[in-house]
């Protein structure tokens, strides 16, 4: 059977992805910085491993632990929920460690022997804030629109070797336990001066009657997977899709 490696699956969409494909036979390998199998499947077919987006080493140690991968997720990452003026540099630099250059270095990491094989599939799960501006998420959307660009890029670059490219972009998940983790991470020191705006933003994110489901995200996995010709870019959940029919519209 093929194998699959998803990095980021400590919880929600990892978790979603890694259930889909095991129902659907796959051999999977999930990893996160502390390895758990709390909220997975019990299976033959899956292994845990521990891996550090941000550090060469633990890339290396991982795949030489996995061998050959025919599909790599990309859904490890941070969200960061500030206005400009409350994020420091080195937060900034740890979001973008984890989210696009740590995507730049599995990447780099699979491609070789993908390349020789010619064959694989790389997907990387990206934002629907992409598709709009979004209020106290300058730092995220720049950081998820750098992965944007590199994996639009690196598509026409590896389909001569018979690799594809994909990405999926979720939308707001609040049954996950995401946005949480990153207040608890990253902080959320609001500047006094932007703490209404920043209110009546948050305020109305409940009143959002359209959200994406982990199922959604996990559904679009699959198919950027297993269709031989699906879009490069695919909007998970109905919010997402929302959004990105109005830029399309927009565009046009």
């Amino acid at each position: 059977m093929p194998q699959i490696l998803i990095t980021g699956c400590s919880s929600g969409f990892g978790l979603a992805i890694a259930a889909r494909f095991l129902d659907d036979g796959w051999d999977v390998v999930v990893t996160m910085q502390t390895p758990s199998t709390e909220g997975l499947p019990r299976s033959d077919r899956l292994r845990v491993l521990p891996l550090d987006v941000t550090l060469q080493g633990s890339i290396d140690d991982a795949l030489a632990e996995a061998g050959r991968i025919d599909v790599l997720v990309y859904n490890a990452g941070v969200v960061m929920l500030n206005v400009l003026e409350g994020v420091d540099n080195a937060k900034a630099r740890e979001l973008f460690e984890t989210s696009a250059i740590g995507t730049k270095a599995m990447t780099r990491a699979v491609m070789p022997a993908m390349r020789e094989l010619r064959a694989g599939v790389i997907v990387n799960i990206r934002s629907c804030v992409t598709q709009r501006p979004l209020p106290a998420l300058s730092i995220y959307s720049a950081s998820k629109g750098a992965v944007n660009t590199f994996s639009e890029s690196l598509a026409l670059e590896a389909a001569g070797f018979g690799v594809r490219v994909r990405t999926v972009l979720p939308g707001s998940a609040p049954q996950t336990s995401f946005g949480k983790n990153a207040v608890a991470r990253m902080g959320m020191d609001v500047p006094e001066a932007y703490g209404p705006f920043v209110q009546t933003c948050f305020q109305a994110l409940p009143n959002a009657t359209e959200k994406t489901e982990a199922s959604d995200v996990a559904y679009a996995v699959c198919r950027a997977a297993t269709d031989p010709d699906p879009p490069i870019m695919q909007p998970a959940g109905k919010d997402a899709r929302t959004l990105f029919q109005q830029s399309r519209r927009i565009a046009g």
